[in-house]
């Protein structure tokens, strides 16, 4: 249904649009590029028109249908947004403005990204920083702010660069290589754990000052080893999660934001008590909207186009099957920005 709208807006009556939508028919599983009308959207405030989407492993996971990602059928998939706003009926925002939108639920119980059009709640709405494009924004991505909360989270228990490097597991995927940048900007040295031997040059093109292979911390690990890292971002979960901790500092702290090698957690709560580790968790989807403006507004700071351009690379809608296998099997390098609009 479409809403009464109290603004003015654009003359978008009868649009038609193009969208990825999953569907479930007799417990068989699709997704195909479908033609949308408004009246077909959700019955939020905001209709935005969607300039670009990413994809990143959850929205893998939700396009291959290999985890049940989506609550409900049909549904548009793509975990994130950014677009103008074409019509409004929330006083916060007006016709015009650049918006982005993370989490929330898109794609899993909202409709999401991967649409020319959405329709969205006003609450959901970051507003693009004035130094990025809506480009921009989704080259930095959930993978991006999610990196930037992770980095938040290092810095608020006060690890600084002098303190020595950081640890970061799943390097070669959007939220480590990006943490890798964010973290070299600051001035912190990064160590990067990858399985990837073809990534080694494009790691420390991006910051990394040395590298470790994936196997060393996907074994299981004693209780406690030796301590090296004063932080750690684990994007991967899992035993490496249970290798990182027990390998951190005395204070040091474990942001934790991904699950990529395993939901478990094969550890004792030593390293907890006697190195006083804290293991902090990173949620980028449910998080308060005035943490999410803190990250983006951090990011709008720190990061230029440039800083961008080595980390991703733009695909088509119609690319996102294939994509999404790609990212599934491992094989999927540097990030892609969907350009939807």
């Amino acid at each position: 249904m479409v809403n009464a709208y109290s603004q003015n807006t654009q003359n978008t009556s009868m649009t038609t649009f193009k969208a990825l939508v999953a569907n479930e028919i007799d417990g068989q599983f699709g997704t195909s590029i479908t033609e949308l009308s408004l009246d077909q959207l959700p019955d939020h405030d905001v209709l935005v028109r969607v300039d670009y989407s990413t994809l990143n492993y959850k929205d893998g996971l939700a396009v291959s249908g290999k985890s049940k990602i989506c609550k409900r059928y049909p549904m548009v998939c793509g975990i994130d947004l950014a677009g103008e706003i074409v019509e409004s009926a929330s006083s916060e925002w007006s016709v015009g403005d650049k918006v982005l939108v993370n989490g929330y639920g898109l794609s899993e119980n909202h409709w999401g990204g991967y649409s020319e059009y959405q329709r969205l709640k006003p609450e959901w709405l970051v507003r693009v920083p004035d130094s990025l494009t809506t480009l921009d924004t989704m080259a930095i991505g959930t993978a991006g702010y999610t990196a930037m909360l992770c980095v938040l989270a290092v810095q608020e228990h006060g690890v600084k660069p002098a303190d020595g490097p950081v640890l970061v597991t799943g390097a070669s995927g959007g939220v480590g290589s990006f943490a890798i940048t964010l973290l070299t900007k600051l001035g912190y040295e990064v160590v990067a754990v990858t399985g990837s031997e073809s990534e080694h040059a494009w790691l420390k093109s991006i910051g990394a000052s040395s590298i470790m292979a994936r196997e060393e911390f996907s074994r299981p690990s004693m209780p406690m080893e030796a301590e090296q890292w004063p932080a750690v971002i684990d994007s991967v979960g899992g035993q490496t999660l249970a290798c990182v901790i027990s390998q951190t500092r005395y204070n040091g702290v474990v942001a934790a934001c991904g699950l990529a090698g395993g939901f478990d957690l094969p550890a004792t709560v030593m390293p907890f008590i006697l190195r006083n580790v804290r293991l902090q968790g990173v949620d980028s989807v449910n998080a308060p909207i005035e943490r999410r403006q803190v990250a983006w507004k951090a990011l709008g700071d720190m990061i230029t186009a440039k800083d961008l351009e080595p980390l991703y690379e733009i695909a088509s809608l119609e690319d996102v099957p294939e994509l999404a296998a790609q990212i599934m099997a491992g094989t999927l390098s540097k990030r892609r920005v969907i350009k939807i609009g």
